[in-house]
């Protein structure tokens, strides 16, 4: 076992933010994220109309973007390359 730390969430390598997952933790994190947005647009659109759902799927994005900064490589501004 290593002591060295693993990211869910790995930085992109231009630009700034968070790229795909490199570990299942992550990738679970995604599925419950995509299962949370089509559900409410099951529940909430024909209901509720389009802005409830906008409103919920930006809490959801909200969410994500918290859990990414967590567990994520600290984010800044990448040329490529390490």
């Amino acid at each position: 076992m290593s002591n060295e730390q693993r990211y869910w969430f790995p930085a992109k390598r231009y630009g700034w933010g968070w790229g795909l997952p490199t570990v299942w933790q992550g990738w679970v994190v995604m599925v419950i994220f995509f299962a949370l947005v089509l559900v409410g647009a099951g529940a909430l659109l024909p209901s509720h109309g389009a802005a409830v759902f906008v409103a919920y799927a930006a809490l959801l994005c909200v969410g994500l973007v918290a859990v990414c900064w967590v567990t994520g490589e600290p984010p800044t501004w990448r040329w490529g390359g390490k």
